[in-house]
């Protein structure tokens, strides 16, 4: 069997790939902005505030906590999510040293 994409490359890129891939939907984006903004744990609230159907926020929901940038909590039948601050610093420096390698400050 052969090597998969994500084994040709080291951690920090495919961790810094993971993170541009979450946050290159502007739906996943507008997500952070509203948990940022409301700096607290949301379940079903984001569909009165999104023009998406609770399906389609739940995917994207999804992904955001499969890269680890939101956590989830079960609260009864329903998942809670919220920023996932270490995480969230850990992006935050990976692509501050990314961008910095480039010559870009």
């Amino acid at each position: 069997m052969g090597l998969t994409t994500a084994q040709l490359f080291d951690v920090s890129q495919n961790q810094i790939a993971g993170f541009a891939k979450a946050l290159a939907h502007p739906a996943r984006v507008a997500i952070i902005q509203e948990l940022v903004k409301r700096n607290t744990c949301v379940c079903g609230e984001l569909v009165g505030v999104l023009p998406l159907s609770q399906s389609t926020i739940s995917q994207h929901l999804k992904e955001l906590k499969q890269t680890g940038l939101l956590k989830g909590e079960v609260e009864g039948s329903r998942v809670c999510y919220c920023i996932n601050q270490e995480n969230w610093q850990s992006a935050k420096t990976i692509f501050a040293e990314l961008f910095e390698s480039f010559g870009v400050t």
